[in-house]
C-alpha cells in the first residue's frame, strides 16, 4: 500500500543559515537547528523543508552548489545533518531538501575540470556553443541582474549555458553521466533519511536548449523526470518529488504525468490568483483560478503557499492586474518590486501586519485544497528590510526573543550573515517567538491552533472538494469531502461585515433534514440544521470551519 503521508503533512521551510546559529559566528548552522527541533514539534510542524546547505560560494543563496555530497563547513558536518534527522524522526518530522541539479556553481570541480581540458568526460555535463548563441539575450530570470543567458569562456574558445546567473552552469541532461550522477545524489540523501526532495526549477532541468553538445534527442523531456521517479520510488517507496514550476496552467499536468512524475507542485497559479483576489477584495480570482487547475491523479497534490524565499511572482497576471496588485499592496514598485514581475516583501507587511488579515490568509492556507507550505517566520508575522539588496529583504535571521540580535546569535551585528529587523514595528525587540507565546491572542498561538485543527481535517488534504455557489462577490466558500466525512471552509475577503448564503449541494445533505455544521474555530449560535441555502454571518475578513455532523 503506498504511503500517502505528504497529502496531509505540514511543510516548514526554512534556510539553516538564517535560523539558529550555536557557535556565535553570525551564520546559523545544524546544531542550532535542532536544538529548536522541539519548537518546530510543538507548532505541529510534520515536514521540514531545508533550503540548500551544501558547501557553495554562496553568491546566490546557497543555490550556487560546488558539492553535492556535503554539508557547508559554515553550517556543520554531514554528523550534524545526521543528528538532526535523527532528532526530527524522534518527533515525528520528516525532512526534505532542495535538489538544485540544473546548474552548478562555476566553481564545482566538475565545471572546473571542463575547462581545464576540453577532452574530460566533464566537458559534456554541461552545454557549450563555439559560436556565439542567436538567443544570448532571451530568456533571462532575473532581468536587470543578469545580462546574458551565455557566457563566452576564452580558455576554451566557447559559450557556456546559464538560464540563471553566469556563475551558475546548467547541465546537460541529454548526458546519460549527468543523469547517473543526479540519482546517486538522491541515492546519498535518501541513504542519510531524508523523505524526498524539492525540484528546483523543474522546467530548466528538463530544458532541451541548442547546444554543440547534446547527447540525445527526445521527442519529450518529460522522460527524465520519469527517470528520477522510477529511480527513487525503487529505492524509497515514501519519497517524494516537490517540483518548483511556475509554468502556464495548462503545461501543469506534463509534471504529474499519469502519476508515474512529480507526485507534488507548487500552487503558483493559485498563489498568484489569491493576491489578486486579496487586493479586489474579491473571490471571484481565487474561484476562477482553483476551476482551471488540471485535476491531479490519485498520488498527486497541490503545495498551497503565501510567500516563498524568492520574490512573490505574478508573472501569470497581466499587467492590469500585477498593477492592482501594486496599488493595494506594494505601491512603492521602486523599492518593494523586482524583476519586472515580482514583490520582494514577506506577507505581513503587505497587509500593514493587520492581525485579521492576516489569520484570514493563514486560515485559508490551511484549508484550500492541498497540503500548506509555510515559510519560517510567517507563523509570527515577520516583517522585511528593503535596503537590503535584490530577494534579501524577505530572508532575514528569525527573531526569537528580545536580546540582541533578536537571539539567532551572539555574535555581532557586524558579524551577522543578515542583518535582523531592528527598526520599525517588525523589530525584533517588539516581534519575537518569545513574546508572542506569552500572549494568548499572538499570531504564533493562533497558529499553533490551527495547524492542530488542520491536522485533524484531514479532508482538506485527501478529500474531493468543490466550490460552493454564495450570493457574496467577496465570500470564498468550498467543502472537501473524504470517507463520507465533510468539511467547509469559509473566508470573507472584504473588510465589511455580511451575511452570506451558501448554496449547498445535495451530496452534502445527503437526504438528511438533521444535518448541522458545526463550527469548529468559534462557538456560533445562528448555526442549527443546515439547509440547501445556508445563511451564516461573517465579520470583515472573516473565516469559518465547519464539519458537517448528523
Amino acid at each position: 500500500m503506498l504511503d500517502l503521508w505528504y497529502k496531509n503533512t505540514i511543510i516548514y521551510c526554512l534556510d539553516i543559515e538564517t535560523y539558529q546559529d550555536s557557535n556565535g559566528d553570525g551564520i546559523g548552522d545544524f546544531i542550532g537547528l535542532t536544538q529548536r527541533i522541539d519548537y518546530l514539534a510543538g507548532l505541529g510542524i510534520t515536514c521540514i523543508w531545508l533550503m540548500p546547505f551544501y558547501p557553495s560560494p554562496n553568491k546566490d543563496n546557497g543555490y550556487d552548489v560546488m558539492d553535492y555530497y556535503s554539508v557547508d563547513p559554515r553550517l556543520g558536518s554531514l554528523g550534524d545533518f545526521v543528528e538532526f534527522t535523527r532528532r526530527a524522526e524522534e518527533r515525528g518530522i520528516r525532512i526534505i531538501v532542495d535538489l538544485v541539479v540544473n546548474h552548478t556553481s562555476d566553481q564545482h570541480p566538475w565545471f572546473q575540470a571542463a575547462i581545464a581540458n576540453k577532452d574530460s568526460k566533464y566537458w559534456n555535463y554541461y552545454l557549450w556553443s563555439k559560436q556565439k548563441p542567436e538567443d544570448i539575450k532571451e530568456g533571462m530570470m532575473f532581468p536587470g541582474f543578469q545580462e546574458t543567458t551565455w557566457t563566452y569562456r576564452p580558455e576554451v574558445e566557447a559559450y557556456y549555458a546559464h538560464r540563471f546567473y553566469d556563475h551558475q552552469a546548467d547541465l546537460n541532461i541529454t548526458n546519460p553521466e549527468v543523469r547517473a550522477e543526479i540519482q546517486k545524489i538522491m541515492g546519498f540523501w535518501l541513504a542519510l533519511g531524508v523523505s524526498g526532495f524539492r525540484i528546483d526549477a523543474a522546467p530548466f532541468l528538463i530544458e532541451l536548449r541548442q547546444a554543440d553538445n547534446l547527447l540525445e534527442q527526445v521527442e519529450d523531456p518529460f522522460i527524465y523526470i520519469n527517470e528520477l521517479r522510477n529511480f527513487l520510488s525503487w529505492r524509497r517507496g515514501d519519497a517524494i518529488l516537490l517540483a518548483e514550476a511556475n509554468e502556464p496552467v495548462e503545461e501543469l499536468p506534463n509534471y504529474f504525468g499519469g502519476g508515474d512524475r512529480m507526485q507534488m507542485l507548487f500552487n503558483f497559479w493559485g498563489n498568484q490568483h489569491l493576491f489578486l483576489a486579496l487586493a479586489q477584495e474579491k473571490a471571484d480570482p481565487l474561484i476562477q483560478a482553483f476551476n482551471q487547475l488540471p485535476p491531479v491523479p490519485p498520488t498527486g497534490q497541490w503545495a498551497n503557499f503565501i510567500r516563498n524565499h524568492d520574490e512573490l511572482s505574478l508573472d501569470k497576471l497581466s499587467s492590469d492586474q500585477q498593477n492592482e496588485i501594486a496599488a493595494a499592496l506594494a505601491p512603492d514598485k521602486e523599492r518593494m518590486w523586482i524583476f519586472d514581475r515580482g514583490i520582494r516583501r514577506r506577507f505581513a507587511p503587505l497587509v500593514d501586519g493587520d492581525p485579521q488579515r492576516l489569520r484570514l490568509v493563514y486560515s485559508l492556507l490551511l484549508t484550500l485544497p492541498g497540503t500548506p507550505v509555510i515559510n519560517f517566520g510567517e507563523e509570527l508575522g515577520m516583517g522585511d528590510n528593503l535596503s537590503l539588496e535584490e530577494r534579501d529583504p524577505a530572508r532575514t535571521p528569525m527573531q526569537w526573543s528580545n536580546a540582541p540580535n533578536g537571539g539567532f546569535s551572539t555574535a555581532s551585528a557586524e558579524q551577522l550573515v543578515l542583518p535582523v529587523i531592528s527598526e520599525g514595528s517588525y523589530r525584533y525587540e517588539q516581534l519575537n517567538v518569545s513574546s508572542q507565546r506569552r500572549n494568548p491572542e499572538s499570531l504564533l498561538n493562533w497558529m499553533e491552533r490551527a495547524i492542530r485543527l488542520r491536522k485533524e481535517c484531514p479532508e482538506f488534504g485527501w478529500g474531493a472538494w468543490q466550490i460552493l455557489e454564495t450570493d457574496r462577490p467577496s465570500v470564498f466558500a468550498h467543502c472537501c469531502k473524504w470517507e463520507g466525512n465533510v468539511v467547509i471552509a469559509v473566508h470573507n475577503f472584504a473588510k465589511t461585515d455580511c451575511k452570506v448564503t451558501l448554496s449547498l449541494p445535495p451530496s452534502i445533505l445527503n437526504g438528511n433534514s438533521t444535518r448541522q455544521l458545526t463550527d469548529l474555530f468559534e462557538d456560533y449560535s445562528d448555526e442549527t440544521t443546515i439547509s440547501s441555502s445556508h445563511a451564516i454571518h461573517l465579520k470583515g475578513y472573516g473565516y469559518r470551519w465547519y464539519r458537517v455532523d448528523d
